[in-house]
């Protein structure tokens, strides 16, 4: 699987987790706030800051009623206007600079989710080094052929998104010029559950598609993410603010500070754990043989004496004949007087 550079930093099996941060709507529309969002994250450890690019304009419409009133039961948003929402939870594109300049001085990388073309062309002016297309937009061809069209690495979220519309969309990205594709297994509910993640996905995306793959995790906590790494995952992406008691369009299912750190050290020391396929003690385990059980004398001997099961012992440390002899030695005779607690060895039997 070829490797993807982003930034300073290389994404692929042979490198620890490229962890981002999701900022979303968490800035609770204070730039101050946004800019402690980043230096939390890169204290957390993280690679990389990402934001979303829209207004609510470029969203959906201004209507308040109908297909555009959340009323869904189970729906956190539920009785707001999808107009409000996105007027609640976008990022100010004016923002954007100085949250990247911040990213760029805590020394981690900083991208974005665009929501349409206008949003790409503005992400273009301030040169991000790659890009994101979320779940609902992963059936947005026209979209994913304009950021393909950028000839910079592409995340993409699957979310909701059969196997033919994932076709679609791989497709669509190679043939406009992506050449660096990342797949993201996400199951798009807020908060998810780890009974409906299905995480045994991603090794699947990866042989379906052959590319680089990951998880968008909207589970609480750090188990599923850390599992993906098992699976194969070299990306993983939660969402993240300063403290979930203030608030925000994102926070129920968001990650606080010591929860992202915990993150990143348990997702490297699950990629550290893959290693490769081997059998037998390691180079470190060597000196741990001498603890194994072997065969010992328990009880001092004369020359010519009959070993049996109540002279011979199965006993830790590992410096006698292996247990597996134990029914073969016994009638044997020893060579000469042996003392308890000797190691037996076929040099010394007749």
């Amino acid at each position: 699987m070829n490797e993807i550079k982003i930034g300073n930093y290389i994404i692929g099996p042979g490198h620890r987790p490229f962890v981002i941060a999701e900022m979303s709507g968490n800035h609770n529309q204070s730039l101050d706030r946004a800019l402690k969002i980043v230096d939390a994250a890169a204290d957390a450890g993280v690679q990389a800051l990402k934001l979303q690019t829209y207004t609510a304009d470029t969203m959906t419409l201004n209507i308040h009623s109908g297909d555009f009133f959340i009323d869904d039961a189970n729906n956190m948003w539920k009785g707001s206007s999808l107009y409000d929402l996105y007027e609640q939870a976008y990022t100010p594109w004016e923002w954007h600079k100085p949250i990247f300049n911040r990213c760029k001085e805590r020394g981690i990388v900083a991208f974005s989710t665009p929501f349409d073309e206008t949003a790409v062309d503005f992400l273009e002016t301030l040169d991000v080094p790659a890009y994101k297309i979320a779940s609902f937009e992963n059936t947005d061809i026209p979209l994913i052929k304009k950021v393909a069209s950028t000839g910079k690495p592409l995340i993409i979220s699957t979310g909701m998104a059969t196997i033919a519309e994932l076709d679609d969309s791989v497709r669509a990205a190679r043939d406009a010029g992506c050449q660096q594709l990342i797949l993201l297994k996400c199951t798009s509910t807020y908060p998810s559950t780890p009974e409906n993640t299905n995480i045994v996905t991603i090794p699947h995306l990866k042989e379906l598609f052959g590319c680089q793959v990951g998880i968008s995790d909207h589970t609480l906590g750090i188990g599923v993410s850390v599992a993906s790494v098992a699976l194969g995952g070299t990306v993983i992406e939660k969402h993240f603010t300063l403290d979930r008691y203030d608030g925000g369009v994102d926070s129920t299912f968001s990650m606080e500070p010591a929860e992202m750190s915990s993150l990143v050290i348990e997702a490297e020391r699950a990629w550290q754990s893959l290693g490769k396929i081997t059998y037998g003690p390691t180079v470190k385990e060597q000196a741990s043989l001498k603890h194994r059980r072997s065969l010992y004398l328990g009880e001092n001997m004369k020359a010519g004496e009959i070993l049996t099961k109540e002279n011979v012992r199965i006993i830790r440390p590992g410096k006698g004949l292996s247990p597996k002899y134990f029914e073969t030695i016994l009638g044997a005779r020893l060579k000469q007087d042996t003392a308890k607690g000797t190691p037996l060895d076929w040099n010394l039997l007749i």
